[in-house]
Protein backbone atom coordinates (compact mmCIF):
# COMPACT_ATOMS: atom_id res chain seq x y z
CA UNK A 1 0.00 0.00 0.00
CA UNK A 2 3.07 2.24 1.35
CA UNK A 3 4.55 2.05 -2.16
CA UNK A 4 1.54 2.42 -4.52
CA UNK A 5 1.02 5.43 -2.28
CA UNK A 6 4.21 6.92 -3.60
CA UNK A 7 3.89 5.89 -6.82
CA UNK A 8 1.13 8.67 -7.06
CA UNK A 9 3.66 11.13 -6.29
CA UNK A 10 5.06 12.88 -9.41
CA UNK A 11 8.58 12.18 -10.18
CA UNK A 12 9.69 14.51 -13.53
CA UNK A 13 9.22 17.61 -14.43
CA UNK A 14 8.03 18.95 -17.91
CA UNK A 15 6.51 22.00 -19.89
CA UNK A 16 3.85 20.24 -21.10
CA UNK A 17 2.75 19.61 -17.49
CA UNK A 18 3.87 23.18 -16.24
CA UNK A 19 1.31 24.57 -18.97
CA UNK A 20 -1.68 21.81 -17.82
CA UNK A 21 -1.05 23.36 -14.12
CA UNK A 22 -1.82 26.57 -15.57
CA UNK A 23 -4.95 25.38 -17.37
CA UNK A 24 -6.53 23.72 -14.67
CA UNK A 25 -5.70 26.00 -11.52
CA UNK A 26 -8.34 28.48 -12.70
CA UNK A 27 -11.06 25.87 -12.95
CA UNK A 28 -13.87 25.94 -9.85
CA UNK A 29 -13.91 24.95 -6.41
CA UNK A 30 -16.59 22.52 -6.83
CA UNK A 31 -14.32 20.33 -8.87
CA UNK A 32 -11.01 19.21 -5.92
CA UNK A 33 -10.61 15.69 -7.18
CA UNK A 34 -8.84 14.04 -10.13
CA UNK A 35 -10.44 11.32 -12.75
CA UNK A 36 -9.82 8.17 -10.28
CA UNK A 37 -8.00 6.42 -13.64
CA UNK A 38 -5.06 9.15 -13.88
CA UNK A 39 -2.85 10.77 -11.97
CA UNK A 40 -1.23 14.19 -12.47
CA UNK A 41 2.40 14.21 -13.51
CA UNK A 42 1.96 10.38 -14.50
CA UNK A 43 0.68 7.57 -16.45
CA UNK A 44 -2.49 6.03 -15.57
CA UNK A 45 -3.20 4.54 -12.35
CA UNK A 46 -4.18 0.74 -12.17
CA UNK A 47 -8.36 0.67 -11.67
CA UNK A 48 -8.08 -2.16 -9.19
CA UNK A 49 -10.50 -0.42 -7.01
CA UNK A 50 -9.91 -3.00 -3.98
CA UNK A 51 -6.19 -1.81 -3.76
CA UNK A 52 -6.63 1.94 -4.57
CA UNK A 53 -6.72 4.29 -1.07
CA UNK A 54 -9.11 7.18 -2.20
CA UNK A 55 -10.39 8.65 -5.28
CA UNK A 56 -9.29 11.94 -4.51
CA UNK A 57 -5.41 11.16 -4.85
CA UNK A 58 -4.64 14.59 -6.33
CA UNK A 59 -6.21 17.19 -7.58
CA UNK A 60 -5.76 18.85 -10.99
CA UNK A 61 -3.40 21.47 -9.77
CA UNK A 62 -0.94 19.09 -8.59
CA UNK A 63 2.87 21.12 -9.35
CA UNK A 64 4.50 18.42 -11.67
CA UNK A 65 8.27 17.75 -10.82
CA UNK A 66 7.95 18.94 -6.97
CA UNK A 67 8.88 16.00 -4.61
CA UNK A 68 5.79 16.39 -1.85
CA UNK A 69 8.63 14.46 0.79
CA UNK A 70 11.19 17.19 0.56
CA UNK A 71 11.07 19.33 3.27
CA UNK A 72 10.70 23.37 2.48
CA UNK A 73 14.10 24.29 3.54
CA UNK A 74 15.69 22.61 0.73
CA UNK A 75 14.43 23.95 -1.74
CA UNK A 76 14.82 27.70 -2.97
CA UNK A 77 12.22 30.33 -2.38
CA UNK A 78 11.20 30.34 -5.76
CA UNK A 79 10.13 26.99 -5.59
CA UNK A 80 7.97 27.02 -2.27
CA UNK A 81 4.86 27.80 -3.24
CA UNK A 82 4.86 24.88 -6.16
CA UNK A 83 6.28 22.31 -2.85
CA UNK A 84 3.21 24.21 -1.07
CA UNK A 85 1.01 23.23 -3.41
CA UNK A 86 2.30 19.78 -4.09
CA UNK A 87 2.30 18.76 -0.41
CA UNK A 88 -1.68 20.20 -0.26
CA UNK A 89 -2.28 18.09 -3.06
CA UNK A 90 -0.46 14.28 -1.19
CA UNK A 91 -3.15 15.29 1.27
CA UNK A 92 -5.92 15.16 -0.92
CA UNK A 93 -5.84 11.31 0.10
CA UNK A 94 -8.52 10.06 2.93
CA UNK A 95 -8.12 7.29 4.79
CA UNK A 96 -10.89 4.72 7.23
CA UNK A 97 -9.93 5.83 10.76
CA UNK A 98 -12.46 3.21 11.91
CA UNK A 99 -9.58 0.37 11.83
CA UNK A 100 -6.63 2.09 13.57
CA UNK A 101 -3.93 -0.43 12.71
CA UNK A 102 -4.96 -0.02 8.79
CA UNK A 103 -2.63 2.82 6.70
CA UNK A 104 -1.01 3.31 9.54
CA UNK A 105 2.32 4.21 7.63
CA UNK A 106 0.75 6.42 4.82
CA UNK A 107 -1.48 8.30 7.60
CA UNK A 108 1.67 9.18 9.61
CA UNK A 109 3.02 10.57 6.17
CA UNK A 110 0.34 12.63 5.73
CA UNK A 111 0.05 13.92 9.22
CA UNK A 112 3.45 15.09 8.77
CA UNK A 113 3.19 16.54 5.79
CA UNK A 114 0.62 18.39 7.98
CA UNK A 115 2.33 19.47 10.13
CA UNK A 116 4.32 20.91 7.51
CA UNK A 117 2.27 23.17 5.63
CA UNK A 118 1.19 24.11 9.22
CA UNK A 119 4.18 25.53 9.82
CA UNK A 120 4.66 26.99 6.41
CA UNK A 121 1.50 28.75 6.31
CA UNK A 122 2.19 30.30 10.06
CA UNK A 123 5.62 31.55 9.01
CA UNK A 124 4.02 34.02 6.75
CA UNK A 125 6.90 34.10 4.34
CA UNK A 126 4.94 33.83 0.80
CA UNK A 127 2.14 35.28 -0.47
CA UNK A 128 -0.25 32.95 -1.67
CA UNK A 129 -1.34 32.60 -5.12
CA UNK A 130 -4.69 31.65 -6.92
CA UNK A 131 -3.33 28.21 -8.05
CA UNK A 132 -2.13 28.01 -4.30
CA UNK A 133 -5.41 29.00 -2.98
CA UNK A 134 -7.30 26.81 -5.07
CA UNK A 135 -5.49 23.92 -3.85
CA UNK A 136 -5.58 24.72 -0.40
CA UNK A 137 -9.62 25.30 -1.13
CA UNK A 138 -9.48 21.57 -2.31
CA UNK A 139 -7.80 20.05 -0.20
CA UNK A 140 -9.80 21.24 2.83
CA UNK A 141 -13.08 20.37 0.94
CA UNK A 142 -11.75 16.76 0.37
CA UNK A 143 -10.88 16.50 3.71
CA UNK A 144 -13.25 18.35 6.06
CA UNK A 145 -17.04 18.08 3.93
CA UNK A 146 -18.76 14.79 4.65
CA UNK A 147 -22.27 13.84 5.66
CA UNK A 148 -22.60 12.17 9.10
CA UNK A 149 -23.78 8.80 9.22
CA UNK A 150 -27.54 8.85 10.68
CA UNK A 151 -25.88 6.71 13.96
CA UNK A 152 -23.46 10.35 14.64
CA UNK A 153 -26.60 11.61 15.64
CA UNK A 154 -28.51 11.66 18.77
CA UNK A 155 -32.29 10.51 18.53
CA UNK A 156 -33.22 12.79 21.71
CA UNK A 157 -31.94 15.72 19.62
CA UNK A 158 -29.60 16.67 22.63
CA UNK A 159 -32.06 17.04 25.32
CA UNK A 160 -30.50 14.52 27.43
CA UNK A 161 -26.89 15.98 29.70
CA UNK A 162 -25.81 12.67 30.54
CA UNK A 163 -25.36 11.63 26.96
CA UNK A 164 -21.79 11.00 26.00
CA UNK A 165 -20.27 13.50 23.15
CA UNK A 166 -19.49 11.19 20.58
CA UNK A 167 -15.39 11.56 19.13
CA UNK A 168 -14.70 11.31 15.22
CA UNK A 169 -11.52 8.63 15.35
CA UNK A 170 -10.56 10.70 12.50
CA UNK A 171 -9.25 13.59 14.71
CA UNK A 172 -5.84 13.63 14.73
CA UNK A 173 -6.02 14.26 11.04
CA UNK A 174 -9.06 16.74 11.52
CA UNK A 175 -7.76 18.95 13.74
CA UNK A 176 -4.38 20.17 12.13
CA UNK A 177 -6.63 20.67 8.98
CA UNK A 178 -8.83 22.90 11.15
CA UNK A 179 -5.45 24.18 12.18
CA UNK A 180 -3.70 24.94 8.57
CA UNK A 181 -7.56 26.40 7.54
CA UNK A 182 -7.67 28.79 10.42
CA UNK A 183 -3.81 30.02 10.09
CA UNK A 184 -4.41 30.26 6.06
CA UNK A 185 -7.49 32.47 6.74
CA UNK A 186 -5.69 34.24 8.84
CA UNK A 187 -2.46 34.88 7.32
CA UNK A 188 -1.55 38.35 6.16
CA UNK A 189 -0.60 36.37 2.85
CA UNK A 190 -3.74 35.92 1.84
CA UNK A 191 -5.51 38.14 -0.79
CA UNK A 192 -9.10 38.35 0.10
CA UNK A 193 -10.37 39.81 -3.03
CA UNK A 194 -8.02 36.80 -4.37
CA UNK A 195 -9.74 33.71 -1.90
CA UNK A 196 -13.40 35.13 -2.29
CA UNK A 197 -13.27 33.13 -5.70
CA UNK A 198 -12.82 29.83 -3.90
CA UNK A 199 -14.18 30.68 -0.40
CA UNK A 200 -17.74 31.12 -1.65
CA UNK A 201 -21.11 30.53 -0.75
CA UNK A 202 -20.66 26.78 -1.31
CA UNK A 203 -17.81 26.39 0.80
CA UNK A 204 -19.16 28.52 3.91
CA UNK A 205 -22.81 25.95 3.28
CA UNK A 206 -20.56 23.29 3.57
CA UNK A 207 -18.49 24.60 6.59
CA UNK A 208 -22.05 25.60 8.56
CA UNK A 209 -23.11 22.14 7.57
CA UNK A 210 -20.69 20.30 10.11
CA UNK A 211 -21.70 22.55 12.66
CA UNK A 212 -24.04 19.18 13.15
CA UNK A 213 -21.06 17.23 14.15
CA UNK A 214 -21.64 15.91 17.20
CA UNK A 215 -17.82 15.91 18.40
CA UNK A 216 -17.52 19.03 20.39
CA UNK A 217 -13.79 19.61 19.17
CA UNK A 218 -14.64 19.83 15.77
CA UNK A 219 -17.86 22.43 16.81
CA UNK A 220 -15.03 24.49 18.48
CA UNK A 221 -12.31 24.78 15.43
CA UNK A 222 -15.49 25.52 13.27
CA UNK A 223 -16.62 28.23 15.70
CA UNK A 224 -13.45 29.74 15.24
CA UNK A 225 -12.95 29.44 11.74
CA UNK A 226 -16.02 30.78 10.75
CA UNK A 227 -16.02 33.49 13.37
CA UNK A 228 -12.25 34.46 10.71
CA UNK A 229 -14.41 33.82 8.01
CA UNK A 230 -17.15 36.41 8.93
CA UNK A 231 -14.43 39.16 9.97
CA UNK A 232 -12.05 38.70 6.74
CA UNK A 233 -14.87 38.38 3.52
CA UNK A 234 -17.01 40.98 4.47
CA UNK A 235 -18.81 40.75 0.73
CA UNK A 236 -19.99 37.00 2.22
CA UNK A 237 -21.09 38.41 5.58
CA UNK A 238 -25.41 38.91 4.78
CA UNK A 239 -24.73 35.49 3.17
CA UNK A 240 -23.42 33.54 6.19
CA UNK A 241 -26.13 35.67 8.32
CA UNK A 242 -28.50 34.14 6.34
CA UNK A 243 -27.15 30.65 6.11
CA UNK A 244 -27.38 30.78 9.96
CA UNK A 245 -30.71 31.68 9.96
CA UNK A 246 -31.78 29.23 7.77
CA UNK A 247 -30.17 26.53 10.09
CA UNK A 248 -32.12 28.32 13.07
CA UNK A 249 -35.29 28.08 10.89
CA UNK A 250 -35.22 24.62 10.39
CA UNK A 251 -34.50 23.55 13.83
CA UNK A 252 -37.19 25.55 15.60
CA UNK A 253 -39.86 24.75 12.89
CA UNK A 254 -38.60 20.94 11.06
CA UNK A 255 -36.31 18.88 13.20
CA UNK A 256 -35.54 20.25 16.61
CA UNK A 257 -32.52 18.34 16.41
CA UNK A 258 -29.35 19.99 16.13
CA UNK A 259 -25.88 19.61 17.38
CA UNK A 260 -24.19 23.14 16.87
CA UNK A 261 -27.23 25.36 17.59
CA UNK A 262 -25.17 27.05 20.82
CA UNK A 263 -22.34 27.57 18.98
CA UNK A 264 -23.61 29.37 16.42
CA UNK A 265 -25.51 31.70 19.03
CA UNK A 266 -22.22 32.16 20.10
CA UNK A 267 -20.56 33.48 16.98
CA UNK A 268 -24.06 35.49 16.21
CA UNK A 269 -23.90 37.26 19.70
CA UNK A 270 -20.33 38.15 18.75
CA UNK A 271 -21.94 39.27 15.22
CA UNK A 272 -24.79 41.66 17.11
CA UNK A 273 -22.24 43.43 18.88
CA UNK A 274 -21.36 44.80 15.95
CA UNK A 275 -23.99 45.55 14.42
CA UNK A 276 -24.08 49.57 13.66
CA UNK A 277 -27.03 51.96 14.79
CA UNK A 278 -29.95 52.57 14.18
CA UNK A 279 -30.42 48.58 13.61
CA UNK A 280 -31.48 47.42 10.52
CA UNK A 281 -35.04 46.07 9.73
CA UNK A 282 -33.60 42.63 9.11
CA UNK A 283 -31.78 42.22 12.15
CA UNK A 284 -34.98 43.19 13.99
CA UNK A 285 -36.37 40.45 12.49
CA UNK A 286 -33.76 37.78 13.35
CA UNK A 287 -34.40 38.91 16.25
CA UNK A 288 -38.37 38.48 16.24
CA UNK A 289 -38.79 35.40 13.76
CA UNK A 290 -35.34 33.58 15.12
CA UNK A 291 -34.06 34.49 18.51
CA UNK A 292 -37.37 34.54 20.54
CA UNK A 293 -38.70 31.29 18.91
CA UNK A 294 -35.33 28.88 19.63
CA UNK A 295 -37.17 29.59 23.43
CA UNK A 296 -39.74 27.10 22.30
CA UNK A 297 -37.95 24.01 21.41
CA UNK A 298 -37.46 21.33 24.58
CA UNK A 299 -33.63 21.57 24.01
CA UNK A 300 -33.42 25.11 25.21
CA UNK A 301 -31.31 24.51 27.97
CA UNK A 302 -27.90 23.51 25.64
CA UNK A 303 -28.06 26.68 24.52
CA UNK A 304 -29.96 28.86 26.68
CA UNK A 305 -26.91 30.64 28.01
CA UNK A 306 -25.63 31.63 24.34
CA UNK A 307 -29.22 32.92 23.50
CA UNK A 308 -29.57 34.77 26.23
CA UNK A 309 -26.41 36.55 25.58
CA UNK A 310 -27.83 37.58 21.93
CA UNK A 311 -31.02 38.69 22.86
CA UNK A 312 -29.08 40.73 25.88
CA UNK A 313 -27.22 41.96 22.98
CA UNK A 314 -30.12 43.57 21.06
CA UNK A 315 -31.83 45.22 24.02
CA UNK A 316 -28.08 46.53 25.12
CA UNK A 317 -28.09 47.87 21.56
CA UNK A 318 -31.74 49.03 21.25
CA UNK A 319 -33.55 49.33 25.11
CA UNK A 320 -37.11 49.75 23.02
CA UNK A 321 -36.41 45.78 22.16
CA UNK A 322 -37.16 45.00 25.56
CA UNK A 323 -40.51 45.19 25.55
CA UNK A 324 -40.52 43.44 22.21
CA UNK A 325 -38.82 40.40 23.64
CA UNK A 326 -41.13 40.05 26.84
CA UNK A 327 -44.16 39.45 24.67
CA UNK A 328 -42.34 37.01 22.70
CA UNK A 329 -41.06 35.10 26.03
CA UNK A 330 -44.60 35.32 27.06
CA UNK A 331 -46.07 33.33 23.94
CA UNK A 332 -43.65 30.94 24.21
CA UNK A 333 -43.73 30.14 28.16
CA UNK A 334 -43.47 26.59 29.08
CA UNK A 335 -46.84 25.46 30.72
CA UNK A 336 -46.02 21.80 31.77
CA UNK A 337 -41.75 22.05 31.92
CA UNK A 338 -40.55 23.53 35.48
CA UNK A 339 -37.07 23.78 34.48
CA UNK A 340 -38.03 25.89 31.32
CA UNK A 341 -40.47 28.26 33.74
CA UNK A 342 -37.10 29.06 36.05
CA UNK A 343 -34.80 30.10 33.06
CA UNK A 344 -37.35 31.87 31.43
CA UNK A 345 -37.51 33.75 34.94
CA UNK A 346 -33.90 34.13 35.16
CA UNK A 347 -34.03 35.80 31.31
CA UNK A 348 -36.80 38.06 32.75
CA UNK A 349 -35.05 39.31 35.28
CA UNK A 350 -32.20 40.20 33.37
CA UNK A 351 -33.94 42.40 30.53
CA UNK A 352 -36.55 44.12 32.71
CA UNK A 353 -33.50 45.16 35.29
CA UNK A 354 -32.63 47.18 32.19
CA UNK A 355 -36.13 48.63 31.29
CA UNK A 356 -37.14 52.46 31.49
CA UNK A 357 -40.60 53.26 33.15
CA UNK A 358 -41.99 53.95 29.77
CA UNK A 359 -40.39 50.80 28.21
CA UNK A 360 -41.94 48.56 31.59
CA UNK A 361 -45.40 50.25 31.62
CA UNK A 362 -46.20 48.62 28.39
CA UNK A 363 -45.67 44.94 29.55
CA UNK A 364 -46.51 44.87 33.23
CA UNK A 365 -49.85 43.47 33.23
CA UNK A 366 -48.97 40.01 31.39
CA UNK A 367 -45.64 40.05 32.50
CA UNK A 368 -47.51 39.78 36.71
CA UNK A 369 -50.56 38.10 35.18
CA UNK A 370 -47.78 35.25 34.24
CA UNK A 371 -45.57 36.04 37.54
CA UNK A 372 -48.10 35.49 39.74
CA UNK A 373 -48.96 32.28 38.43
CA UNK A 374 -45.24 30.78 38.69
CA UNK A 375 -45.49 32.63 42.40
CA UNK A 376 -48.47 29.88 43.40
CA UNK A 377 -47.03 27.05 41.54
CA UNK A 378 -46.96 24.02 43.58
CA UNK A 379 -42.70 23.17 42.33
CA UNK A 380 -40.86 25.30 44.96
CA UNK A 381 -38.02 26.17 42.51
CA UNK A 382 -40.84 28.11 39.92
CA UNK A 383 -41.92 29.60 43.72
CA UNK A 384 -38.81 30.65 44.73
CA UNK A 385 -37.45 31.94 41.72
CA UNK A 386 -40.52 34.32 40.77
CA UNK A 387 -40.36 35.64 44.35
CA UNK A 388 -36.54 36.15 43.96
CA UNK A 389 -37.42 39.07 41.30
CA UNK A 390 -38.39 41.23 44.67
CA UNK A 391 -34.29 40.88 45.65
CA UNK A 392 -33.55 42.67 42.88
CA UNK A 393 -33.20 47.03 43.63
CA UNK A 394 -33.72 48.02 40.36
CA UNK A 395 -36.83 45.63 39.64
CA UNK A 396 -38.53 46.53 43.02
CA UNK A 397 -38.02 50.09 42.11
CA UNK A 398 -39.65 49.88 39.08
CA UNK A 399 -42.92 47.95 40.96
CA UNK A 400 -42.82 50.70 43.11
CA UNK A 401 -43.43 53.22 40.60
CA UNK A 402 -46.14 51.32 39.21
CA UNK A 403 -47.58 49.62 42.77
CA UNK A 404 -51.17 50.93 41.98
CA UNK A 405 -51.51 48.57 38.90
CA UNK A 406 -49.09 45.83 40.05
CA UNK A 407 -49.88 44.77 43.39
CA UNK A 408 -53.54 44.34 42.81
CA UNK A 409 -52.38 41.54 40.67
CA UNK A 410 -49.89 39.78 42.48
CA UNK A 411 -51.95 39.92 45.96
CA UNK A 412 -53.70 37.34 45.92
CA UNK A 413 -51.10 34.89 44.34
CA UNK A 414 -48.88 36.33 47.90
CA UNK A 415 -52.30 35.79 50.01
CA UNK A 416 -52.69 32.13 49.12
CA UNK A 417 -48.78 31.30 49.23
CA UNK A 418 -49.01 32.64 52.66
CA UNK A 419 -51.71 30.61 53.83
CA UNK A 420 -51.25 27.06 52.32
CA UNK A 421 -47.99 26.71 50.29
CA UNK A 422 -46.19 23.37 51.33
CA UNK A 423 -42.35 24.66 51.12
CA UNK A 424 -41.01 26.73 53.80
CA UNK A 425 -38.84 28.76 52.40
CA UNK A 426 -41.18 29.78 49.43
CA UNK A 427 -43.81 30.71 52.75
CA UNK A 428 -40.94 32.95 54.13
CA UNK A 429 -39.99 34.66 50.69
CA UNK A 430 -44.23 35.30 50.30
CA UNK A 431 -44.10 36.81 53.59
CA UNK A 432 -40.95 39.41 52.88
CA UNK A 433 -42.57 40.53 49.47
CA UNK A 434 -45.98 41.10 51.32
CA UNK A 435 -43.96 43.08 54.11
CA UNK A 436 -41.98 44.97 51.41
CA UNK A 437 -45.58 45.70 49.30
CA UNK A 438 -47.22 46.85 52.93
CA UNK A 439 -44.06 49.17 53.48
CA UNK A 440 -44.33 50.69 49.78
CA UNK A 441 -48.10 51.74 50.61
CA UNK A 442 -50.03 50.62 53.24
CA UNK A 443 -52.98 51.97 52.35
CA UNK A 444 -53.30 50.97 49.11
CA UNK A 445 -52.39 47.18 50.86
CA UNK A 446 -55.03 47.80 53.11
CA UNK A 447 -57.49 48.28 50.21
CA UNK A 448 -56.19 45.26 48.22
CA UNK A 449 -56.83 43.15 51.55
CA UNK A 450 -60.26 44.20 51.91
CA UNK A 451 -61.41 43.56 48.19
CA UNK A 452 -59.27 40.16 48.86
CA UNK A 453 -61.67 39.23 51.86
CA UNK A 454 -64.63 40.00 50.12
CA UNK A 455 -63.94 37.97 47.38
CA UNK A 456 -63.25 35.18 49.60
CA UNK A 457 -66.58 36.09 51.24
CA UNK A 458 -68.31 35.94 47.41
CA UNK A 459 -66.36 32.84 47.04
CA UNK A 460 -68.05 30.57 49.79
CA UNK A 461 -71.51 32.18 49.48
CA UNK A 462 -71.13 30.57 45.60
CA UNK A 463 -69.49 27.35 46.59
CA UNK A 464 -72.46 27.17 49.39
CA UNK A 465 -75.28 27.85 47.08
CA UNK A 466 -74.07 25.31 44.18
CA UNK A 467 -73.32 22.84 47.45
CA UNK A 468 -77.06 23.59 48.51
CA UNK A 469 -78.78 23.36 44.91
CA UNK A 470 -76.61 19.42 44.25
CA UNK A 471 -78.54 18.68 47.27
CA UNK A 472 -81.40 19.58 46.35
CA UNK A 473 -81.15 18.11 43.28
CA UNK A 474 -80.20 14.47 44.34
CA UNK A 475 -83.04 14.73 47.15
CA UNK A 476 -85.13 15.13 44.11
CA UNK A 477 -83.77 11.99 42.27
CA UNK A 478 -84.18 9.52 45.46
CA UNK A 479 -87.43 10.68 45.67
CA UNK A 480 -88.61 10.17 41.83
CA UNK A 481 -89.41 6.30 41.08
CA UNK A 482 -87.51 4.92 38.53
CA UNK A 483 -89.77 4.70 35.14
CA UNK A 484 -88.82 3.54 32.00
CA UNK A 485 -84.50 3.38 30.81
CA UNK A 486 -84.76 7.31 32.85
CA UNK A 487 -81.09 7.08 34.33
CA UNK A 488 -81.77 8.75 38.20
CA UNK A 489 -79.30 9.25 40.94
CA UNK A 490 -81.04 6.78 43.77
CA UNK A 491 -78.35 7.16 46.79
CA UNK A 492 -77.61 11.05 47.64
CA UNK A 493 -74.20 12.01 47.53
CA UNK A 494 -73.25 14.57 49.84
CA UNK A 495 -69.95 16.51 48.05
CA UNK A 496 -67.70 18.68 50.33
CA UNK A 497 -66.71 22.17 48.60
CA UNK A 498 -63.46 23.82 50.29
CA UNK A 499 -63.91 27.39 50.81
Amino acid sequence: MFKQFLSKLPRKSSKSDSGELNRSSSGPVSSPVQRSGTSAGSGPVRSNSGKRMSSAVFPASVVAGIEPLVPFKDVPSSEKLNLFVSKVSLCCVTFDFSEPGKNSIEKDVKRQTLLELLDFVASGSVKFTEPAILAMCRMCAVNLFRVFPPNYRSSSGGENDDDEPMFDPAWPHLQIVYDLLLKFITSPCLDAKLAKKYLDHAFIVRLLDLFDSEDPRERECLKTILHRVYGKFMVHRPFVRKSMSNIFYRFVFETEKHSGIAELLEIFGSIVSGFALPLKEEHKIFLWRVLIPLHKPKSVGNYFQQLSYCITQFIDKEPKLGSVVIKGLLKFWPITNSQKEVMFLGEVEEIVEAMSVMEFQKIMVPLFLRIACCVTSSHFQVSERALFLWNNDQIVNLIGHNRQAILPIMFTALEKNAQNHWNQSVLNLTLNVRKMFCEMDEALFMSCHARFKEDEAKLCSAAEKRKEVWARLENAASMKPITGKTAVLVTPRATSIAC
